[in-house]
Order: C-alpha cells, then sequence, then structure tokens
C-alpha cells in the first residue's frame, strides 16, 4: 500500500518501467481525477513543445480491459498530445487496484500542485467516502495533517455557483474560508460579489465578513425580540378573551355589569364593576 511505501518506489514496483507507444484513442479518462480547471495557454505552449520536440517523460497508464487503458498520471501531456495532433503517446503501464489508482492520481496531483484547492477537497472527500480511509490515514499518506484534510474538506460546504466565482475570479482559498463563515448562502453571494467586484484583499474580506456576522446576529436579535413581543399581544388577547366571556355569563344572569380594559406600556389593566 502506498502507505507503507513511498510514492517512487511504488510507481517502480507496480510496473517494469518499460515504456510503449500506445494509440491515444484507446486510453480512457481517470474516474478518480479531481481535476477540473486546465491553463489553456500554458497547454498550447505544452502542444507546441510536442509537436517540436515530441513528449519527453511517458505518462502513467493501467490496463482495464483487452481493447483499452485509463490514465493514471499525466493528464496535462496526454491533452496537449491530442492538441499536437498525435496519434500514440509514450506511456508506462502500472499494475494498480482501483484504491491505489485513486491513491495514485491524488499524490501525483499534490506532489505537482496540480489542483486548485477546492478540486484537492473534492480529492480528499472521494478516497474518504469511497475508500473509507480515514482522515488520519490519509494525512500520513499524503504527508499532511488531519486538521488540513478536513478544513479542505469543508470547504465542500459552500455550494457549486459559489465555488466556481471563487475559481474563475482567481480569489485564494483565504477568500473560500472567510466567506464560508457566513450561514446564509444569498449573503455569501452578496458579500463575494463585494469582494470581486472591489478587487478586496483577503484581510480585507475577512473583515468585511465580520461586518456581515455581526449584522446578521443583529438582525436575529430583533426578529427573537419582535418574536417575543408578539408572544406578548397574542397572550394578552388570550386574556382578554377569557375575561369577556366570563363577563358575558355575569351578564346571562341579568346583573348589569361595566367592563373596560386597557394595554399600554406591557400592561394589561382590565375594570370590571358589577351593579347589585
Amino acid at each position: 500500500m502506498l502507505s507503507v511505501i513511498k510514492f517512487c518506489d511504488f510507481k517502480r514496483k507496480n510496473s517494469n518501467n518499460e515504456v510503449h507507444n500506445i494509440p491515444i484513442d484507446e486510453i480512457r479518462p481517470n474516474p478518480y481525477q479531481t481535476r477540473r480547471y486546465f491553463d489553456m495557454v500554458s497547454l498550447i505552449e505544452l502542444s507546441e513543445s510536442i509537436k517540436k520536440f515530441g513528449v519527453l517523460q511517458p505518462i502513467g497508464v493501467r490496463v482495464i480491459n483487452k481493447s483499452f487503458y485509463e490514465l493514471v498520471y499525466g493528464e496535462r501531456r496526454l491533452r496537449a498530445s491530442k492538441m499536437a495532433g498525435l496519434q500514440s503517446i509514450p506511456c508506462i503501464i502500472h499494475s494498480l487496484t482501483d484504491k491505489d489508482s485513486a491513491l495514485m492520481v491524488m499524490i501525483e496531483n499534490t506532489k505537482r500542485q496540480n489542483l486548485n484547492f477546492f478540486e484537492e477537497a473534492e480529492g480528499y472527500e472521494s478516497l474518504l467516502r469511497y475508500y473509507k480511509f480515514s482522515e488520519e490515514e490519509l494525512a500520513t499518506m499524503l504527508n499532511k495533517t488531519g486538521s488540513s484534510i478536513s478544513n479542505k474538506i469543508r470547504l465542500l460546504k459552500l455550494d457549486l455557483e459559489t465555488r466556481q466565482m471563487i475559481i474563475e475570479n482567481n480569489l485564494t482559498e483565504r477568500h473560500a474560508k472567510a466567506i464560508l463563515k457566513i450561514p446564509d448562502v444569498e449573503a455569501q453571494k452578496r458579500v463575494l460579489k463585494v469582494i470581486i467586484d472591489n478587487d478586496i484583499s483577503p484581510k480585507i474580506a475577512e473583515n468585511l465578513v465580520s461586518k456581515e456576522l455581526e449584522i446578521i446576529r443583529r438582525n436575529k436579535r430583533v426578529t427573537v425580540k419582535n418574536q417575543v413581543l408578539k408572544g406578548k399581544v397574542t397572550d394578552t388577547r388570550l386574556l382578554r378573551n377569557t375575561i369577556k366571556r366570563s363577563v358575558d355569563i355575569i351578564r346571562k344572569t341579568g346583573l348589569d355589569v361595566n367592563f373596560e380594559d386597557m394595554y399600554k406600556d406591557n400592561i394589561y389593566q382590565a375594570s370590571i364593576k358589577i351593579k347589585v
């Protein structure tokens, strides 16, 4: 397992290091790849380099059936090779289980810093959910702390639209963590728009979020107070109706009853006069 064997040793021990030229159309994407965003400019540059010098470093694949291979690492090289018009690409064939393939993809991306923070979080969550790693096991294998894993995964509480806005506008993980503190989705988007429109730094964004949270707390206190007052008014109406029913019962006996009441400054006052 990767938890025991160093990554480079693992790659060597699970392949014979022979390079095979494999047709590109026989290579399928890796289902465990969480990387979604690729810099098109750098892909074009890599494609031009491949046209001139070829693919200098083989990509890694594994066999999935007699007809097809599955990409393990080297997605940029594979994409750039397609753009360059290559029909085949040099590959090293690895013997990997699904679990080891998923983990190798994550390690390769982390090692090369290929992922943005949301993609990294998705990769961690996938390994935890589908392969039942604990956060401690995953942290050990990736040479990270358990808290860094859990904090990264927490970013996925932001909805997809918010995440996309953050990535497309080149905001930082610190921006994302600040936005995450806001409990209301609409408020998150409102504050995020202010941050984007004004090109606000992470530090100022954190201050802006703190002010938004204070407004939310203040509004919540007002709402609770109004609910309490509404409850008091309801209780007063119940009391008044009860007294009026009693007065009506007395009147039905033939007695002359005078009933007056008043509610002022949170005080309910009732006066009943009976002529006998």
